[in-house]
């Protein structure tokens, strides 16, 4: 048998100790969570991703009674995709607000978030660095593929 052991390193800054253009993918990923349509869940994600052109774009979750939406960070990379084909996403920030107020400890992914953020981080072939905004902690992590260490991929 053969263990291996899978570590994510994280960092964590507080708002203030973020550079500037890491503070505004945070505050347009906090005001993409206004765009949201979570009537079901109630649980609104924004997301903001910055592409190596400087474009800076939004994206939020929206849902339907069929539970067949769609999360705030494919919302944004699929925008981008649809735009910007071919441009790589440098940097994506992702925020989360529920019963009024931004919750507490940054959340990650889904699991088809991260599979698809991994997908755009492949074809690009650049790592793609994630924020995840806590309401008083912000992770960075230098890659997708440190959310996803055991991801499918064809590639």
């Amino acid at each position: 048998m053969i263990e291996k052991e899978f570590v994510t390193k994280i960092q964590i800054y507080s708002y203030n100790e973020l550079n500037d253009e890491d503070k505004n993918l945070v505050d347009m990923a906090k005001e993409a969570t206004k765009a949201s349509y979570a009537p079901y869940s109630n649980f609104h994600v924004g997301a903001a991703l910055l592409l190596n052109n400087g474009v800076m774009i939004k994206g939020a979750n929206q849902e339907n009674a069929a539970f067949a939406g769609i999360c705030g960070e494919r919302s944004a990379c699929y925008n981008a995709g649809a735009n910007y084909p071919g441009v790589p996403i440098k940097k994506l920030a992702i925020a989360s607000f529920t019963r009024g107020d931004f919750v507490e400890s940054p959340t990650a992914p889904c699991g088809v978030c991260r599979q698809a953020l991994l997908e755009f981080e492949t074809q690009a072939n650049q790592p793609m660095e994630v924020i995840l905004v806590g309401k008083e902690k912000i992770y960075k992590v230098d890659s997708i593929k440190s959310l996803l260490p055991l991801a499918f991929s064809e590639f």
